[in-house]
This record gives C-alpha cells, sequence and structure tokens, in this order.
C-alpha cells in the first residue's frame, strides 16, 4: 500500500469508530488516534471511550473470525477484571461485544491516561508475566491450544513467500518448509504437544507476548490486548524474548511457588514463533513497515537450532 493507501485506511477506521461509538450514544466530536499499526486505536474524545479497529489481518481472516477472536478477548479480559486483576478494562457505556462498520470488526475499552514519555523496561515486564498467568489459570471459558500459533497464517506465509524472492533468501524459504514440517504437528495437536513434552501442563495464556503489552496507567501497570489469548504452555508467552527476560520471569514465578520456564518447551515456542514472524512478511502489502522490521531476523534464525532440536 502506497502512503495515500494507508492514511485512507486510518482514515476510514477513524470514520468507523467514531460512527460506532455514536451508534450507542456517545458523544464524539475529537476523535484522536492514540495507535496506528495492526490496529488503529482512536480516542472518541471527549467521551473517555477508546475504539480498536482492526485494520491489518491474515488474508484468510474474515470478519466473522475475527470477531470470534475479539468475543474470546473481551470475555478474557472481564472475567479477569471482576477478580482484581489490573487490566485494561472493556468500556462500561458499550455493551463488550465487537462491532462491526464499514467493513471493519472493532472493540471498545476504558480509557486509562498513560505515564508519559515512559520507556519499556521488557526485563522488568517479565517479571509480571507470571502473576497474569496465576490469575489467567482458572479461567473457564473454552479456548484452542495454541490458536496463537495460526497455522493457517503460516500456511499461506509460505505460499505467499514462495512468490516474493525479494523477501527472503531461498535458503531461508527452504528451511521454513522444512522447520514447519516437523513443527507444525505438535502445533495443531494437544495431543502430541503432551506426548512430546511429558509433565508440561497447559494453561490460558496471553499469546501475543505480554512482556510487550503492559500498559503503564498513572494508576499502575495493566495487562493489555488479549487478542492472541490460547491454550498452552506459559513458554509460549515468553518467546524470543532471551535470557534476561527468562530469569525475570523465573524469579518471579519461584516466589509464587510456580515451576520455572522448561528449556525444552522454550526451544520449541522459540522456533514456531520464528516461523510466524517470518509468515508475517505476508502483511507487508497491507504494512510495508514490516520489511525494515524483520531485515535482522534471518541472521538470528540462523544461529538458533533446526526446529528447536526437535528434528534431532
Amino acid at each position: 500500500m502506497t502512503p495515500e493507501q494507508l492514511a485512507h485506511r486510518t482514515s476510514r477506521a477513524v470514520d468507523a469508530a467514531v460512527q460506532g461509538g455514536r451508534d450507542f450514544g456517545l458523544t464524539v466530536t475529537e476523535p484522536r488516534v492514540l495507535h496506528d499499526l495492526f490496529s488503529v486505536v482512536v480516542h472518541l474524545a471527549p467521551s473517555p471511550v477508546v475504539a480498536r479497529v482492526l485494520t491489518v489481518v491474515p488474508q484468510h481472516a474474515d470478519l466473522d473470525s475475527l470477531a470470534g477472536r475479539q468475543r474470546v478477548e473481551l470475555d478474557m479480559v472481564r472475567w479477569l477484571a471482576d477478580r482484581g486483576t489490573p487490566v485494561v478494562p472493556p468500556s462500561l457505556l458499550i455493551p463488550a461485544e465487537p462491532v462491526r462498520v464499514d467493513g471493519f470488526s472493532m472493540t471498545f475499552w476504558q480509557l486509562v491516561e498513560e505515564v508519559k514519555d515512559r520507556e519499556p523496561d521488557y526485563v522488568a515486564n517479565a517479571g509480571l508475566v507470571p502473576g497474569l498467568h496465576a490469575a489467567m489459570r482458572d479461567y473457564p471459558g473454552e479456548l484452542g491450544f495454541l490458536s496463537a500459533a495460526e497455522p493457517r497464517f503460516i500456511d499461506d506465509g509460505i505460499a505467499m513467500l514462495e512468490q516474493r524472492p525479494d523477501l527472503i533468501d531461498p535458503a531461508d524459504l527452504e528451511r521454513m518448509r522444512r522447520e514447519w514440517r516437523v513443527l507444525e504437528p505438535i502445533v495443531r495437536s494437544r495431543t502430541m504437544f503432551e506426548w512430546k513434552f511429558p509433565g508440561i501442563d497447559v494453561q490460558p495464556v496471553h499469546g501475543d507476548s505480554p512482556v510487550a503489552n503492559i500498559f503503564h496507567g498513572v494508576g499502575g501497570d495493566l495487562y493489555a490486548d488479549f487478542e492472541m489469548v490460547t491454550l498452552g504452555p506459559v513458554e509460549w508467552d515468553m518467546a524470543l524474548l532471551g535470557p534476561d527476560c527468562e530469569a525475570a520471569y523465573n524469579c518471579a514465578a519461584q516466589r509464587r511457588g510456580m515451576r520455572p520456564l522448561n528449556e525444552d518447551v522454550l526451544s520449541f515456542v522459540n522456533a514456531v514463533g520464528m516461523l510466524v514472524a517470518f509468515a508475517s512478511l505476508a502483511l507487508t502489502p497491507q504494512l510495508p513497515l514490516l520489511v525494515d522490521a524483520m531485515r535482522q531476523l534471518p541472521e538470528q534464525w540462523r544461529s538458533m537450532p533446526f526446529a528447536g532440536s526437535l528434528a534431532a
């Protein structure tokens, strides 16, 4: 997409968010974009409501599947908020359901004032993740096993990259294919995972790197962005974060009487995480900045064991 097309998409998303808010009786006169990457996040000022409008989505996703994912997110966050877990909560002024306007699916959240000019401290954030895992453990809703890995997304990513030699080295693409043949059966089957990693429990997890999704509110840190919530090992939430973050997680987990991260499972989720990252290049027509954002990825990947050593 050209810069003009990207700007037009953002403008459409803002207009849709405003319309969605007004349809529920909100006064919206000064909408302000807070964030614009995979979603356009809009403060519907002066109302204390923030709309999150999905704009960059996999080619296989339709409005029904997007709304289904958003519905699970809203249910999880409401459940956590009711139990006192510090989360960015859904808006109380709009029903906690996905809303469709002009081809977009969106959700509405309470406006929380953010601490300004605070640099993210991912190691410190990693120490907060065991608390989230403890809070999520008893969630009673139904979740798919490792749905956040999105096997269809990886399949489509490989197919797309076969047509885009400008985005990936042929040797790396071949490694993707070979690794996915090893990893896919474990990603798609809880039974296969439990056979491969005996004694490793699975539970509800955030699904989308909670270390990078801690919102620094003026009243304290809040867990946010549960769009990819899934059933899986706790290691999934620590994929590709490195030894410092892993150590911070383990320290906090030990204080809570929880198990430390398992090295074999970490190798597995790191390998899958890399394939998801490469598959994300399929989204570059919708989000061109991904090309530069992932420029260092191949070098890092080549230093990692093939398929997390699972093929050995």
